[in-house]
């Protein structure tokens, strides 16, 4: 199957290789447009937007949508080593938590954008479609059900600049464009270059989470534990190497390149386990193992990571007319992350291999490359860009330290248990022109369009060990993640055809009017016009109003159409062996799936901007956003008929993708930033942002009359829990302030983030978590020991603060709630205060 997937890839590219090999030749005549900015403009850059609009040099203070920019200065003074994480401190309506033990989650974690699903936030590179990961976020995490961009692919030192555009937007850029854009604007200078070295460790106190000192025996003959203060650790020592360097392609051309290592030691925040590991002795007294056996058994926290990624961005003038670009990305990731610890009397351990137990760990081996080239120009009064895009994510699933209980006492340990491939090919010709028409205050912008998008999603089977079902009893395949079958197995394809308009005209010097429609047509689920108007009015020289509203839509992904497998799923608090059944398949049509559809939406926002001088601005935007026909998945559906149902399979739940919800989301953006010069004592950057989000599902689908009476625990396909997780999964306040002070040499960075409530929702009321707010501080100070070499000294969480443990808010204490002691809904997660050095090079 691999050899058939290569194939495949090579024919993509030939397609590429043909379609731009004859734009270059009919453009070899084309006048050229140099939309990049000079380096002497730099200072300018930052408020040049290439998302929201198709006007060029439209600016983020005239936008009639709220967009932020984030400069590749703020994106450096920070001590976090993954895109994600530094996004998550600066953009108030971004959700970054941290989760673990979620299988393939703990190696690609999701985010979300203004509450909504991380799918429902489209993210470009330059400007052009970004494929997403091949996996499918399927635990109990913030972000079930959705497969998103790996954001953390992308090295910050390769980003200029990230755009973020609050607003919907699928009629100017398509398919999952509801909660916004997130445009990565890579490095283009074509000299200099700059390399740094930052190490850092968790130095930490867990909060609310005791030591064991000692294991004795009490006068009933149980378990004593014998605890102390607080357990203080150093873990997660993290060594990241980062370079970059500008080229020049001739006296017309630039290739920049960027590279980042990163190599991350696992981080443990589990408790100890209190349980007895062996089966008692024949008089029933306590194996005397009981008392020397680690306790510490679980890897709940960061997995080991180690990661390399290197992106490039070039273009080149070939004429007076033309130019010719080109980006690309390769990345590769191998993680490990634990599962469940299987005790040495679990029926699911061989105790012939494992006589004291064994905790199973989930391998990952992540490829992800990408390749763009277009032309650019001017020609015949229209500007115009012809590109190509091909991107392919491969997500390779392994076992270790593990066993196949069917197989017996020669069960292997170590697994391959099959691999996830998503491939994505878009090509696109955007036209623009400024056209005059008499009575308006400024010609019309008209911008044109087309696009073509073929996705592929192939599921590889594991090894035959991974998943088959044994002579020996027990569960079938490699404990905590059983191999794909050669039944989920299987190569699947779409394409989709788009054609848009954009018009954009100022009425009035003080009325600016955006008018964008779009037309997709898809090979699976038919076709689909949404449409976007937008307008700004500027009151006086220092206050504006603007206002949008528009349709959105959302394509089921093809990862949720097709995938299919079965693995260790917690169910309040109890692990259970749970299918997941594509859509369409036997299992899913018997228990009265209806196949999946489009998502729709409807997005409306308004605002009120104050700049008043060159120092201060504010932006106040308020946002609806409605989605009817959710996709979401299913309840994990349990009972004697499912269990029926499925006999053979390995599982004894089942689950799929439906269209089962309506929701609405609202909520309120505030950003301002305030410079001001303290005379002898340097400058200072103030910011701060605040999000108030609100998420309430409004409607959900009727219950499918085959689940009466078939033997099904569950009366509806969407569970309560499902619905309390979209609706507090998220924190509904989040507020980020900070204060960036420059002095000759020095400068220094403090960020502060409070974190509203966020809820774990359960079905059990006893259990279900509140998460109080919490304040989390960054400190980075730098200095310049020349005008070449900095360093650097900071903290992340610098007060070491966690979220409260699960034992002080849940009235009902289980095991593995004691054991994992902090939710992994917690937005800022649970690793503590890390601490790091950087020493940084400029040339």
């Amino acid at each position: 199957m691999k050899k058939t997937h290569t194939f495949k890839a090579k024919d993509q590219w030939l397609k590429v290789a043909l379609m731009m090999s004859a734009s270059s030749a009919i453009l070899s005549t084309a006048n050229v447009y140099a939309q990049e900015q000079t380096a002497a403009a730099a200072d300018d850059l930052e408020t040049i937007s290439v998302i929201g609009s198709r006007r060029l040099g439209r600016t983020v203070e005239d936008s009639p949508v709220p967009i932020d920019i984030i400069g590749a200065d703020s994106l450096s003074t920070t001590g976090q080593t993954e895109t994600n994480m530094i996004l998550g401190n600066l953009l108030p309506s971004f959700n970054f938590p941290q989760p673990s033990l979620t299988d393939g989650t703990d190696h690609v974690r999701p985010a979300q954008l203004r509450g909504l699903a991380p799918d429902h936030t489209l993210v470009l590179v330059n400007g052009k479609r970004r494929h997403s990961n091949a996996l499918l976020n399927l635990n109990g995490s913030t972000g079930r059900g959705s497969s998103a961009v790996d954001l953390n692919a992308i090295p910050a030192n390769a980003i200029e600049r990230i755009e973020v555009l609050r607003d919907g937007a699928a009629a100017q850029y398509g398919s999952d464009a509801i909660a916004g854009v997130i445009n990565i604007v890579l490095k283009s200078a074509s000299s200099g270059g700059s390399a740094s070295v930052t190490y850092g460790a968790n130095v930490t106190t867990m909060d609310g989470v005791p030591d064991l000192k000692d294991v004795g025996i009490d006068d009933n003959g149980d378990l004593a534990f014998t605890e102390g203060g607080d357990r203080e650790l150093t873990d997660g020592q993290t060594a990241t190497m980062r370079a970059n360097m500008g080229f020049a392609l001739g006296d017309n051309g630039f290739f920049n390149l960027s590279a980042e290592f990163r190599d991350r030691s696992a981080s443990n925040r589990s408790d100890y386990d209190q349980r007895e590991n062996y089966s008692r002795l024949e008089d029933g007294s306590l194996d005397p193992r009981e008392l020397t056996w680690d306790r510490y058994n679980h890897n709940f926290g960061n997995g080991d990571v180690e990661d390399v990624a290197v992106f490039y961005n070039a273009g080149f003038e070939l004429n007076e007319n033309a130019e010719l670009y080109s980006f690309g990305s390769y990345s590769t990731r191998e993680g490990e992350g634990g599962g469940f610890y299987r005790r040495a009397q679990d029926s699911r351990n061989i105790e012939a291999i494992y006589p004291d137990g064994f905790l199973p760990i989930i391998t990952s081996d992540i490829n992800d490359y990408s390749f763009a080239t277009g032309v650019k120009g001017f020609m015949s009064d229209w500007n115009y860009d012809l590109s190509a895009v091909y991107g392919e994510d491969e997500f390779e699933f392994g076992v270790k330290n593990s066993l196949n209980t069917s197989l017996g006492p020669t069960s292997q340990t170590v697994f391959d248990a099959g691999t996830l491939i998503y491939d994505q090919l878009t090509i696109n010709l955007d036209l623009s022109r400024e056209i005059d028409v008499s009575g308006l205050a400024s010609g019309v912008n008209v911008a044109v369009g087309a696009e073509y998008r073929r996705e592929g999603y192939e599921i590889e089977a594991g090894e035959e060990a991974s998943y088959v079902q044994g002579t020996f009893g027990g569960s079938a395949g490699s404990q905590v993640f059983p191999g794909f079958t050669p039944e989920s197995a299987g190569d699947n394809s779409r394409h989709n055809v788009s054609l848009y308009i954009d018009l954009e005209a100022y009425i009035t010097d003080n009325w600016n009017v955006t008018v964008a429609a779009r037309y997709e047509d898809y090979s699976d689920f038919g076709s689909t016009v949404n449409g976007k108007f937008a307008t700004r009015y500027t009151l006086t020289e220092e206050i504006a109003l603007r206002a949008s509203v528009s349709t959105g839509f959302r394509a089921p992904s093809l990862q949720q159409q097709y995938f299919t497998s079965i693995a260790t799923v917690f169910v309040d608090g109890e692990p259970t062996e749970t299918g997941t059944f594509s859509p369409n398949s036997d299992v899913a049509q018997a228990l009265g799936s209806p196949g999946l559809d489009a998502e729709e939406a409807v997005n409306y926002g308004a605002g009120i901007t104050w700049s008043p001088d060159s120092n201060f601005s504010l932006s106040v935007d308020y946002y609806n956003i409605k989605i009817d026909d959710r996709i979401v998945l299913s309840n994990n559906l349990s009972g004697e008929g499912i269990e029926t149902l499925l006999a053979g399979t390995g599982a004894n739940r089942a689950r799929f993708f439906l269209n089962a919800i309506d929701s609405e989301t609202s909520g309120v953006d505030v950003v301002a930033s305030y410079n001001t010069d303290i005379q002898n004592w340097g400058d200072v950057a103030f910011n701060a942002g605040f999000n108030y989000n609100k998420n309430e599902v409004t409607d959900i689908i009727d219950p499918p009359a085959v689940l009466a009476g078939a033997g099904v625990d569950q009366g509806n396909l969407f569970s309560d829990v499902e619905l309390r997780r979209f609706e507090v999964g998220s924190p509904k306040t989040k507020l980020n302030l900070s204060a960036v002070w420059t002095m000759d040499e020095w400068h220094a960075t403090l960020r502060t983030t409070r974190y509203g409530e966020t809820q774990e929702p359960s079905s059990d009321p006893a259990t279900n978590e509140v998460l109080p707010e919490k304040w989390v501080t960054d400190l980075d100070v730098g200095y310049d020991v020349t005008e070449n070499v900095t360093l650097t000294l900071g903290a992340n969480n610098l007060f070491d603060v966690y979220p409260d443990t699960t034992r002080e808010l849940v009235e009902d204490v289980g095991t593995f709630s004691r054991l994992f002691p902090y939710s992994g809904f917690s937005p800022f997660g649970f690793s503590g205060r890390f601490v790091y050095g950087k020493v940084s090079v400029t040339f």
